[in-house]
C-alpha cells in the first residue's frame, strides 16, 4: 500500500516553513507542489512589494505571515521557527520561494529522519552542474571551508536553503542575525551544541527567466565575512577549549594526552610535519598572530592541530633576543650588509629599536631562520618517532 503524499510529513509532525520577498514569478509554482505533500504550510511574506500578497490571498487554507517592511530572510526564518514551534511541531523543512528547488524532494528529508535519526539536514545541490551561477559556486565552496574549521564537519553544501529544522534542538539557541548569514550562524551554532549535521542529495534549477535572487554580493558577502571572523574567534578561544576540557573529564589524563593531544595513531610523518610547521611559523616575523596562523594551516593541512601549536611557542621570552640577533645577523650575510649593529639582546626595551633600524635585514634573516629550523626540527623529529616505534616493535616480537 503506497502512503498517500500528505501523511509523509504527519510520520515525523514536520511542517513546511516559506519566506517569501518579491519571488511573485515562482512563489505559486512552489506552493503548488509543496501543498503536494502537506497542508501544514507556514509562509512568511517578508515585506514583499509585488504581487506577492494577492498570490497568497489565494491559500486562505495556509498560515501566512505578513511582515512590514523587508526584515531578511533570517528574520523571516526565525518567525516561521517560532510559529511552528507554538504549533507543536518537531521539524520545519524550509524551502525557497525562488524555485530552485524541487518539493518533490521533501520525502527524502522524511526518510533520513526515519531511518538515520534527528539531524539538521540541508540539501546538497550539484553545484556544478550547467547553469550553476559562478558567483554561487564559489560562495559555497567558501562556506564550506569556513563551517569546517569551525566546527570540524565536512559538507559538500552549506547554503542550500533547502533544509529540515529539528525546533526543539535550535530553540533555546541565542541567534543575532537576520539577513542571509543567520543560514550559517544556526548552523555553526548547531553543531557547538552537539545536534548531527548531515546532507542529503537535492535537485536544484537556476531559471535566469524566473529566478530572482535579493542576494547583494558585496553588502551580504561583507555580513558573511564578519561573521565568520567573529565565529572563528570563539571557535578558537572557546569552542575547541570546551570540547578538549569535555573530553579530558570523559577520557582522563592517559587517554586524553595520547589519544587527543599526541594522536598517537597519527604516522610519524605527519607529527614531524606538524613539528615542523609550528616551528616555521613560530620563528617566522609575524609577531602577534603566531597562534591564529599555525591553527588556521594546520587545519588547511590536516595536521595535527596542537602539536603545531605546541612547537609554535619555540619564540618563548627568553628566546626572543637571541632569535632576533641570530635572524639579523643571517640577514645581514645575506643581504651582504656589514654586521655592525650593536644589540645588547639583554636589555629588554631594544627588540623594538633594533627591528626598526634594521627591519629588512631582520625579515631575510628570520624567513631563512624559520625554514631551516623546521627542516632540522621537521626530520629529527621523524627520526627519532621512527626509533621510538621500531622498539616498540622489537618489545611487541
Amino acid at each position: 500500500m503506497v502512503m498517500a503524499s500528505n501523511e509523509v510529513l504527519a510520520s515525523i509532525n514536520a511542517c513546511v516553513v516559506i519566506p517569501t520577498f518579491n519571488n511573485a514569478k515562482t512563489l505559486k509554482r512552489v506552493l503548488d507542489g509543496v501543498r503536494t505533500y502537506t497542508s501544514s504550510i507556514i509562509v512568511v511574506n517578508d515585506g514583499s512589494t509585488d504581487e506577492t500578497t494577492e498570490i497568497l490571498a489565494n491559500y486562505p487554507d495556509l498560515n501566512i505571515i505578513h511582515l512590514t517592511g523587508n526584515k531578511g530572510k533570517g528574520y523571516a526564518l526565525r518567525s516561521g521557527f517560532n510559529e511552528a514551534y507554538k504549533r507543536g511541531f518537531d521539524y520545519a523543512i524550509t524551502i525557497d520561494s525562488d524555485g530552485q528547488h524541487f518539493p518533490d524532494d521533501i520525502p527524502r528529508f522524511v526518510t533520513e529522519i526515519e531511518e538515520k535519526g534527528e539531524a539538521l539536514l540541508i540539501g546538497a545541490r550539484n553545484m556544478d552542474q550547467a547553469g550553476v551561477p559562478r558567483k554561487s559556486s564559489f560562495g559555497n565552496r567558501f562556506s564550506n571551508f569556513w563551517f569546517r574549521f569551525e566546527t570540524g564537519i565536512a559538507l559538500s553544501d552549506t547554503q542550500s536553503g533547502f533544509r529540515l529544522y529539528p525546533l526543539k534542538k535550535i530553540q533555546d539557541i541565542r541567534f543575532y542575525t537576520n539577513k542571509f548569514e543567520f543560514e550559517v550562524e544556526v548552523i555553526v551554532k548547531a553543531a557547538w551544541r552537539g545536534i548531527p549535521i548531515r546532507n542529503i542529495p537535492v535537485r536544484v534549477l537556476y531559471d535566469p527567466d524566473e529566478r530572482v535572487s535579493h542576494f547583494r554580493p558585496f553588502r551580504d558577502f561583507t555580513r558573511i565575512s564578519i561573521l565568520n571572523t567573529w565565529l572563528v574567534l570563539v571557535t578558537l578561544f572557546y569552542i575547541r577549549p570546551r570540547d578538549y576540557f569535555r573530553t579530558f573529564k570523559e577520557k582522563g589524563f592517559r587517554r586524553f594526552f595520547f589519544e587527543d593531544l599526541l594522536h598517537s595513531d597519527d604516522p610519524a610523518w605527519k607529527k614531524a610535519s606538524s613539528v615542523a610547521l609550528g616551528v616555521l611559523v613560530g620563528l617566522s616575523p609575524l609577531w602577534g598572530f603566531h597562534m591564529v596562523i599555525v591553527l588556521f594551516l594546520a587545519f588547511v593541512l590536516r595536521l595535527n592541530k596542537l602539536i603545531a601549536f605546541a612547537f609554535s611557542n619555540v619564540s618563548i621570552p627568553p628566546m626572543i633576543p637571541l632569535i632576533i640577533y641570530t635572524s639579523f645577523q643571517i640577514g645581514a650575510f645575506i643581504m651582504g650588509q656589514p654586521s655592525e649593529a650593536s644589540f645588547q639582546w639583554w636589555e629588554l626595551g631594544t627588540y623594538r629599536t633594533f627591528i626598526q633600524q634594521h627591519l629588512t635585514e631582520y625579515i631575510v634573516g628570520s624567513l631563512v631562520l624559520a625554514v631551516f629550523a623546521a627542516m632540522v626540527f621537521g626530520i629529527l623529529s621523524y627520526l627519532l618517532l621512527n626509533i621510538k616505534a621500531s622498539r616498540k616493535d622489537r618489545r611487541a616480537d
